[in-house]
């Protein structure tokens, strides 16, 4: 992490210096109002006002300490705050370095795992996490999406669902399968807390109950919804397709289904489009890997894809449904396939 450590006074300035000593894994800037770079070294910034760093350490660092009062630090914060997607890490210690608070971003800043790094790093140091979910220990959607690096679309809804999981009510987690096993090895979680629905089985979906969606699209509804990365994209066309043709079907595909063009990690056709000039430059222009199956492996799958003419002309189940099953992290073919013209799109993650 990029760290801010803020001082106001000598006192301060010297816990900074020691606390430095427990931080160095981390990139550290030290501003203090007594003694210039030349005197200590680049990583300490002389400063008159607190005013006067907040801009600064509030758009460029992850992380920032203060060694200071509480109250004040409150009060110089308050009109930068936006929200806890964006804002920084902010966490107050006092000068003996035995007592530290995660005061802001907890979760998405990485407040509380960096003050419980330095509480272990440091003896005797208390962490005061105030963050309910960790401090009775269940799970926190936003702790799972940030372990996987997944993204979050509604972050507002977060609170419903934390403080259903915290009132030891039931929470709806709509997903596949491939998620069930992550989300119930995460950190936290308590059967009893838990509903799981499949996309496909929604029939069984309660509206009376907390909802979080886990999926790659960005659905139409305000629930919670994180959404795995690393989408594989199954490509499959006509002899002599141009790259302008799959660019624009893999875009239409994308914005019809709730995707971003970013979220696609990879590409995977047959080995018979292994010299399409045009997929071998969209590929190459997207910089994105490009992967192809044969027969043998499309035809070994025991899924039921959509008919294809692939059958016909090539005997095999198909193209783009198979090859981006079998490219993908989790084998979860969550789009079937859509046909733009020549081109036809499949994803799965």
């Amino acid at each position: 992490m990029k760290i801010a450590i803020a001082t106001i006074n000598n006192p301060s300035l010297d816990a900074a210096k020691k606390l430095l000593l427990h931080l160095t894994h981390h990139e550290c800037h030290v501003f203090n109002k007594s003694q210039s770079e030349a005197e200590l070294g680049a990583e300490f910034h002389l400063f008159k006002k607190v005013d006067d760093i907040l801009p600064t350490a509030w758009a460029e660092f992850d992380a920032i300490i203060f060694i200071m009062a509480t109250g004040a630090v409150i009060r110089k914060i308050a009109p930068h705050l936006k929200d806890k997607a964006t804002d920084p890490a902010v966490l107050i210690m006092t000068l003996d370095l035995k007592r530290i608070i995660p005061l802001l971003s907890g979760h998405l800043g990485g407040a509380n795992e960096l003050a419980n790094e330095i509480t272990e790093s440091i003896d005797e140091c208390v962490n005061f996490v105030t963050t309910a979910s960790d401090q009775i220990k269940v799970l926190a959607f936003d702790m799972f999406a940030k372990k996987y690096n997944y993204s979050i679309s509604n972050l507002k809804s977060l609170a419903e669902v934390s403080n259903a999981i915290i009132n030891k009510k039931q929470v709806q987690v709509v997903t596949y399968p491939c998620m069930i096993e992550s989300v119930k090895s995460f950190e936290g979680y308590k059967e009893e807390n838990f509903v799981f629905v499949s996309p496909d089985d929604l029939e069984n979906f309660r509206d009376d109950m907390p909802s979080v969606y886990i999926t790659p699209q960005k659905l139409a509804n305000a629930a919670l919804q994180i959404h795995p990365q690393h989408i594989t994209l199954g490509l499959g066309m006509n002899r002599g397709t141009s790259k302008e043709e799959i660019t624009n079907a893999v875009k239409r595909f994308c914005y019809e289904h709730g995707l971003e063009v970013s979220q696609v990690s990879m590409l995977a056709s047959f080995t018979a489009k292994n010299d399409e000039v045009g997929l071998l430059e969209f590929a190459k222009e997207q910089e994105r890997e490009l992967e192809f199956f044969d027969e043998t492996a499309i035809n070994a799958l025991s899924e039921n894809f959509s008919p294809s003419q692939a059958t016909k002309f090539f005997n095999i189940k198909g193209v783009a449904e198979p090859a981006a099953l079998l490219a993908s992290q989790k084998r979860t073919l969550f789009l079937s396939k859509r046909i733009y013209g020549a081109v036809t799109v499949a994803a799965a993650f």
